[in-house]
């Protein structure tokens, strides 16, 4: 997907889709109170994707990015996480240089189909298979999250993991539309291959943003 940064201003506007105080639902920190930017734009195209609705960028005006730092000072917890969409397809160096600038820890969730920018206290890698990481990425991820929706997906999962760094974490997260079914195989494997561990989106079990 091409993405048009001289109408972004080379990420001073970025497409926001939606802003919200809530708990980490997801991965290692988990229960975590965070303020959620989600940008608009994927081309991934994950069939079981429960924010098909920020696909289009085109969908969601161009805000500044001063704005959003703003409302994330609002909140008590200094910790932001970008997710989308996909966040890696914009220039984040400016989102992240204002937001360090307020003492503002700074967390993404990517696939990593593109080139990462920005500064990133913390970065959970969740692949792709239909449009796997860009090399490199791996390396950087503190956290790799891989959604588990038939017990195929495992290979996927071990494919990548031999790619991280070792101090990387690692996660299988069932899919929530077949949760009850493939919770069962998940919850054997890791017992079988202790390196890994349960994500669970537990926010929705909360049902909290």
């Amino acid at each position: 997907m091409h993405v048009d940064t001289d109408q972004l201003d080379n990420g001073k506007l970025l497409p926001l889709v939606e802003e919200f105080y809530t708990l980490q639902g997801e991965g290692y920190h988990t229960g975590k109170a965070a303020y959620f930017i989600r940008i608009g734009g994927c081309d991934i195209g994950c069939s079981w994707c429960d924010a098909k609705v920020t696909w289009n960028p085109k969908n969601f005006p161009p805000v500044k990015v001063e704005k959003i730092v703003q409302n994330a000072l609002e909140q008590p917890a200094k910790v932001v996480v970008v997710t989308g969409g996909e966040p890696s397809m914009y220039p984040l160096d400016y989102l992240c240089k204002k937001l360090k600038e307020n003492s503002i820890e700074t967390y993404i969730e990517t696939s990593g189909a593109y080139t990462l920018t920005g500064q990133w206290d913390w970065i959970c890698l969740s692949p792709k298979s239909q449009h796997p990481p860009v090399n490199g990425i791996h390396m950087k991820a503190d956290e790799l999250k891989v959604i588990i929706s038939k017990p195929e997906d495992i290979k996927w999962a071990e494919e990548n993991a031999k790619k991280v760094k070792s101090t990387c974490k690692l996660y299988l997260q069932p899919e929530w539309s077949v949760y009850n079914s493939i919770i069962p195989y998940i919850v054997d494997y890791v017992m079988q291959n202790p390196k890994w561990q349960v994500s669970l989106q537990a926010h929705k079990f909360m049902h909290i943003p």
